[in-house]
């Protein structure tokens, strides 16, 4: 409904009862966030007066500033945060301001306002903040050059930065060209391009043609070898084996050790995502070319596709699990703590160590690495716990929560309004306020806040807030069954473990019954529509449009389609999750090339995406299982104990689709 606010207008909707002033009232904030999408200076000017006394109406004044900050003045800017000091809006505009302020190059009233800024979680922000403190005389080359390199897209922060260092000679060539090779791995032609530039016009120039003909970049007669390592490293994204080919030919020799490693690393790489066996043997390759006690400068990703590669090979290869080792001792620090590599490298640990007492060292070292994650309530502290023996570990329920911690959530602002953002269907806002609202919350208060999202039925706050929670852990919200009646009719009409339907549902939607995903799925088991139709022919369902985003059909399809796939394959959880998240066609090809140890297979699934869902699935149909069974399949279980071509003589169903 399109709203035309004026003074008369507001005047009669304040003479009108509170509910419908109320109503009016949402009406505004509603239309205000559409004219703000629209760039409506005019229509949020309006706007933005009839919005005042509305519990919504500091997101009607920031929309209505932000619109037109570029005009905006220090004093506008200023009276904003004083008229809504320390809610999220004020450090939202304060982002945006920032930003504004780097771009009109006022480096004054940006070191005065960024200590004010307390989110402070954007990258371009950052290389501004950066800058101004170089301009200070302060020596942030090491800063800056991390701050650079972490750069996704090409921004006007973080290249003015790494502008200004190169022209005062405080930004080294190895950092220019460290920054071209990650952009190249990540295939980031502008960030390659703008690295090169700093070295001069001709090298923006070859770097432009070695990520455009990398093979004609490669048969020029004379090749920096910068420019070769990065035509070979896009090479490798399209042909892994042709870049091998090209390294072993020519380039290994010319590249020097160390970029010859890096070559063949990304070719590792970019061949284990494509699940080709040659992986493995480009990882040892890129080894055996690094110069003896140096360790690699290869990305986090690199080195976690080498241990993925020799998790995808034959269990007889005697250097696999030195490899998966060594992949993950060259990682970062915060890397190797993650709960997966310290998972594996016990693995590795355990496979490697000497018979009798002398291996006594590396297996206490694995139960050690085993034990420290084993109470952490997600697929690898399951797995780690099972090995160990342990059962499930399902943590004691809370203290109840008082009456006056349940009113203190209940009466904070930031929740209220978030809670009425949702409401409006404005979720993004509304989410964005209540994240801002957690900081700084201990377990208790946390509690409090995810009781009163599940008592509004706001089930993803609910649960994400609950799992911010540290020594106390509420299993009922971190896991709750919403809709659990027709859930498990469902599942059960299906012939499905209500489980493993409640940890599918948990990973795609968080229970929201109207969520929509950029693929256009919908509903609590987030189908679209194609995959709707498809399944409604085959269960004999009269298919149309409203049905996605109807609770009990969205169920009925969802639980339908689920089961079909999980007959395709096998019955196994692991692949039916993956196939449900990236297709079917997908999980055929990647259960190809051998038989796999079920975590190994789970661990090397190609698509990140894809990676983490199937891991949190069967993670949280654990979980599910204990709480509406008391005693259900483990982890191990519902993985199964290898993963790979279907029996011989078994043909899979059609592509579904």
């Amino acid at each position: 409904m399109k709203i035309l606010i004026s003074a008369l207008g507001l005047a009669l909707a304040l003479a009108l009862p509170v509910p419908a002033q109320a109503q009016f009232g949402d009406a505004v904030v509603i239309a205000a966030r559409d004219a703000f999408n629209k760039k409506d200076k005019l229509g949020l000017a309006g706007l933005k007066s009839a919005s005042v006394g509305h519990p919504l109406e500091q997101w009607v004044d920031y929309w209505e500033l932000s619109n037109r900050l570029g005009e905006a003045s220090v004093d506008e800017v200023e009276a904003f945060y004083a008229r809504w000091r320390g809610t999220y809006v004020e450090d939202r505009l304060r982002n945006d301001w920032l930003l504004e302020l780097g771009r009109r190059r006022d480096w004054a009233d940006f070191a005065k306002d960024f200590p004010r800024f307390r989110m402070n979680d954007d990258r371009e922000v950052t290389c501004y903040a950066l800058l101004t403190r170089a301009i200070a005389g302060e020596d942030v080359a090491a800063e800056a050059a991390a701050a650079w390199h972490a750069q996704r897209r090409l921004d006007d922060g973080c290249n003015l930065l790494a502008t200004t260092l190169n022209e005062a000679k405080r930004l080294p060539a190895a950092e220019i060209w460290k920054q071209a090779r990650l952009a190249a791995e990540y295939n980031r032609p502008a960030l390659a391009r703008a690295a090169a530039a700093l070295v001069g016009p001709d090298e923006a120039k070859a770097v432009d043609a070695a990520f455009d003909k990398p093979d004609k970049a490669l048969e020029a007669r004379h090749v920096d070898p910068e420019i070769a390592l990065l035509a070979l490293m896009r090479m490798a994204a399209a042909d892994p084996d042709a870049a091998a080919d090209a390294l072993r030919s020519r380039w290994q020799k010319k590249l020097g050790s160390t970029r010859a490693a890096l070559a063949w690393a990304v070719t590792g790489r970019q061949a284990a995502f494509k699940l080709m066996p040659e992986a493995y043997g480009d990882y040892r390759q890129a080894w055996r070319a690094l110069r003896k006690g140096h360790a690699p400068d290869w990305t986090d990703d690199t080195l976690a596709w080498a241990a993925r590669a020799a998790l995808r090979t034959p269990a007889d290869e005697p250097e696999r699990w030195f490899v998966v080792q060594r992949a993950i001792e060259a990682m970062s620090l915060e890397a190797q703590r993650e709960p997966a590599w310290v998972y594996w490298k016990a693995r590795a640990l355990q496979a490697r160590a000497r018979p009798g007492t002398k291996g006594d060292a590396e297996r206490a070292t694995a139960q050690a690495l085993l034990q420290s994650i084993a109470g952490k309530m997600d697929f690898y502290g399951n797995l780690a716990a099972e090995d160990l023996g342990l059962a499930t570990p399902l943590p004691a329920p809370p203290q109840p929560l008082q009456k006056a911690e349940l009113e203190a959530a209940a009466a904070t602002p930031g929740f209220e309004r978030a809670l009425q953002l949702i409401g409006l269907g404005l979720r993004s806002e509304g989410v964005r306020e209540w994240n801002f609202t957690l900081r700084g919350l201990d377990d208790r208060q946390l509690l409090a806040a995810a009781d009163l999202a599940c008592r509004h039925e706001v089930w993803d706050r609910c649960i994400n807030t609950s799992e911010r929670t540290t020594a106390e852990v509420d299993m009922a919200q971190r896991y709750p069954t919403p809709y659990r009646e027709q859930v498990l009719a469902q599942a059960k009409t299906a012939g499905i473990d209500p489980a493993y339907v409640y940890g599918l549902i948990r990973q795609e939607s968080r229970f929201i019954v109207d969520a929509r995903s950029g693929a256009g799925a919908a509903g609590l088991m987030q189908l679209i529509p194609s995959t709707a139709r498809w399944t409604a022919r085959k269960i004999g369902l009269d298919y149309k449009a409203e049905l996605a985003t109807d609770r009990d059909a969205n169920l009925r399809l969802g639980t339908a389609y689920l089961k079909l796939i999980l007959d395709d394959f096998d019955g196994s959880q692991a692949l039916a999750a993956a196939a449900y998240n990236a297709g079917p066609n997908r999980p055929r090809r990647w259960r190809e090339g051998g038989v796999f140890e079920a975590a190994a297979w789970a661990e090397s699934i190609p698509f990140a995406e894809t990676r983490d869902y199937v891991k949190k699935v069967l993670a949280n149909a654990v979980y599910y299982g204990a709480l509406l069974n008391g005693q259900a399949p483990s982890l191990k279980a519902r993985l199964g104990v290898s993963i790979g071509p279907p029996p011989a003589g078994q043909s899979d169903v059609a592509d579904l689709p």
